[in-house]
């Protein structure tokens, strides 16, 4: 099995890793992350990720509620922070859940990207990718498999070249608190789960509001994510915030 150095991070043993491809289960990172209580910074996953490597393209799987504006703002960020978003409506089953399997779309962008990526990188610990991992690695290609070893099926872990182990560096992709509230994670997954039981709470009789004032405010919310951008406008970079170190995504043919 080969190791990933977390230190300098990068996987060992097989050189450069070329072009570099990553395919997010975002629905299946997020709960494998709140298991071990930690929240994800995207823009650190993305480069510890990267590695020595250059950025072919990172995809980024999930449910949506169309009628959520918090998730919708995630989203939008998350596309403007170099991430390409594949989306599917959430369904409601019996028992008051909401999914979404994507399953076939990482399965499919995979396999039909596989030769024009050096070395994909499969953020999942679910079972049913072994298949497709093992059909990209015949195409000649590098497949890496990143996410909690608790949560990563045996199997899937296998037939890798390499795994990471994000427990293992988990404080380097997980989030800075030090900072003013932004969009989280949990604001496109939380949807995700039944709605909580409402309890009947008895008005209180209204007071006399003051005088309105104007207040500046200081907790606005802002994206959760650094500044990865792909466009070359900073016009709308300054809309999120102040801009960080750029990574350029390749689209090499």
């Amino acid at each position: 099995m080969n190791h990933f150095d977390s230190a300098n991070n990068i996987s060992l043993q097989f050189g450069h890793r070329g072009k570099v491809a990553i395919f997010i289960d975002g629905n299946n990172l997020f709960h494998a992350a709140r298991f071990h209580n930690i929240d994800i910074d995207y823009n650190k996953l993305l480069r510890v990720l990267l590695g020595d490597g250059r950025l072919f393209r990172a995809f980024f799987y999930t449910g949506v509620d169309a009628g959520a504006e918090r998730q919708q703002g995630f989203l939008l960020w998350m596309r403007r922070n170099g991430f390409r978003v594949v989306q599917k409506e959430l369904k409601t089953f019996y028992d008051g859940t909401r999914k979404a399997n994507l399953d076939v779309e990482i399965a499919v962008d995979m396999l039909s990207l596989a030769g024009r990526y050096d070395t994909a990188v499969l953020v999942s610990g679910d079972e049913d990718f072994v298949y497709a991992v093992n059909s990209v690695a015949y195409k000649g290609c590098r497949v890496e498999v990143a996410g909690f070893r608790s949560n990563t099926a045996p199997k899937l872990i296998d037939v890798a070249d390499c795994f990471i182990d994000l427990g293992e560096i988990a404080e380097k992709v997980r989030k800075d608190f030090s900072h003013s509230a932004r969009y989280e994670d949990r604001d496109i997954h939380v949807s995700q789960q039944p709605p909580p039981l409402q309890t009947f709470i008895e008005p209180v009789p209204a007071v006399p509001s003051p005088p309105p004032c104007l207040v500046e405010d200081d907790h606005a919310f802002h994206p959760a994510i650094g500044s990865i951008i792909e466009s070359s406008s900073t016009e709308d970079a300054d809309q999120f915030g102040p801009g960080g170190d750029f990574i350029r995504v390749t689209d090499d043919q």
